[in-house]
């Protein structure tokens, strides 16, 4: 099958055809299985996988005025592919940044050494509203904050992967990596064998592994949970495949309660003691004792038995601190202070709103640029310039003005595309990419990621709630 692209005007790097219309290297076999593979076939194998991502109820959710709605996450079986040396680059970058993001949040909840020596101004951190002070002095195991994070990548060239933000809270996305991985293997086994992709599949493992090495001093069968908020809740669909695939218990608020020192579970055979939660619920609604008080889905308590070592949170209460879009622009930064290394990754252009050169140029410049909150996520609430209106433009601005240190801005990139079965062709459309960074005794990265694709034509937008969709990522072994 020869594959023309209706979008070749050079602005976008196209990660599968050169300039000259041939493959590029890492696409040369899938390319050429393309071409003995009639588009019935590809069509045929897309209502396959639709069918079982429906029999599987690989959902989420998407919440409006109107309430929530689940819906099947879009799925694109044209994988991604990623060289070896392409995938390296990623893998090293990305531990480089979570090892050196969890050292900051180390120091900022104990002496605070890179606030002292000026790196940061002290209120972008002390003030911000992710920054828990409940935290401070208090000691986890091997110092880890962050023990699963998220780096979202946008490609703007060969070799040009810049981070575009960090998760370092509960990033989600990663049952959808594994669930199309599985889905690819079952569709087409051929090039799977014949591209020598890397295997993902012990990603819940490596997890468990993690979780049992940061169970408190003693626990010698540590009791693992997955605490979630609840099936309403977008990625439940996660929790549960996530549970299930570790083999550990799947626990609501009300499922666990606090008694003397410890977080104790209800089960049939009486009260079981806990020593690591995974949880999946904001810090806010963790504890009604301490945080939010209308809160239902936590463990009333909770945060005392975390302060005195009885239980370990993963992610750590606090963390957010470390992945706020104000913080994102010290990153750089953030690794030569700890590592003395400069970073493998680079950031993306940042302006921080606060600042009342940066802010003038944004408000002179929205047309061209894109603004987020900077506690924002999921590609809500944010102006994309190009695709904007004057009026929409004018009424961003006068938010900006109202609360200018609320905001960020970045200029729109030239986000890479991949080829992506739409309607009854192959079309180029726009990709991101996260991997997953599990950190423990050790920080690792499974050899794969959760690519989202932006399924509309023309379309920035990879979220799935905002019309995006997945794909496979694979990474090829030398």
């Amino acid at each position: 099958m020869f594959i023309s692209w209706a979008m070749r005007d050079g602005v976008f790097f196209d990660e599968m055809t050169a300039e000259d219309g041939s493959s590029r290297p890492a696409y040369a076999q899938l390319q050429a299985w393309l071409d003995d593979t009639p588009i019935e076939y590809l069509r045929r194998k897309r209502d396959e996988a639709d069918a079982l991502f429906r029999r599987l109820g690989i959902t989420f959710f998407v919440y409006g005025e109107g309430g929530g709605v689940e819906r099947l996450i879009p799925f694109d079986i044209m994988p991604r592919v990623l060289s070896s040396a392409e995938w390296n680059t990623i893998e090293s970058g990305c531990i480089q940044r979570v090892r050196a993001l969890n050292m900051f949040l180390y120091d900022v909840y104990h002496d605070q050494e890179i606030l002292e020596a000026g790196k940061i101004p002290k209120d972008i951190v002390l003030h911000n509203r992710a920054y828990r002070p409940e935290m401070a002095g208090v000691d986890l195991p091997h110092q880890v904050y962050s023990h699963i994070a998220g780096i979202d990548l946008v490609r703007t060239g060969p070799d040009e992967f810049l981070v575009l933000e960090d998760n370092l809270r509960t990033p989600s996305g990663v049952s959808y990596m594994l669930e199309n991985r599985e889905t690819m293997m079952r569709l087409f086994p051929e090039p799977f064998a014949e591209l020598n992709v890397r295997p993902i599949g012990s990603y819940p493992d490596i997890l468990l592994q993690n979780l049992w090495a940061i169970a408190p001093a003693g626990s010698s069968e540590p009791t693992i949970v997955v605490l979630t908020p609840g099936n309403l809740n977008s990625a439940y669909f996660e929790h549960v495949f996530l549970a299930e695939e570790m083999g550990v218990e799947l626990a609501e608020g009300q499922d666990l309660f606090v008694d003397d020192g410890h977080v104790w579970m209800r089960t049939t055979e009486g009260p079981k003691k806990v020593d690591v939660i995974y949880r999946r619920i904001d810090d806010d609604f963790l504890d009604p004792v301490a945080f939010n008080p209308e809160s239902t889905l936590g463990i009333p308590g909770l945060l005392s038995v975390v302060r005195s070592g009885g239980v370990t949170l993963a992610n750590a209460i606090g963390g957010g601190v470390g992945d706020d879009k104000a913080i994102y622009t010290y990153v750089p930064e953030i690794i030569r202070f700890y590592m003395g290394e400069e970073p493998i990754l680079s950031n993306v252009t940042n302006y921080l709103l606060r600042d009342p050169k940066d802010r003038q140029y944004v408000l002179d410049h929205l047309e061209d640029l894109v603004v987020k909150e900077v506690h924002g996520s999921g590609g809500h609430r944010m102006l994309i310039g190009p695709k904007s209106t004057k009026r929409e433009r004018e009424d961003y601005a006068k938010r900006i003005l109202a609360n200018p240190a609320e905001f960020i801005a970045q200029p729109t990139l030239a986000l890479s595309t991949c080829p992506t079965l739409v309607d009854d062709d192959l079309a180029p459309r726009h990709v991101d990419l996260r991997p997953f960074v599990l950190s423990g005794e050790t920080t690792t990265v499974v050899p794969g990621a959760l690519t989202r694709v932006a399924l509309r034509e023309g379309s920035l937008v990879v979220n799935s709630s905002q019309g995006g969709g997945t794909k496979d990522t694979w990474v090829l072994s030398e």
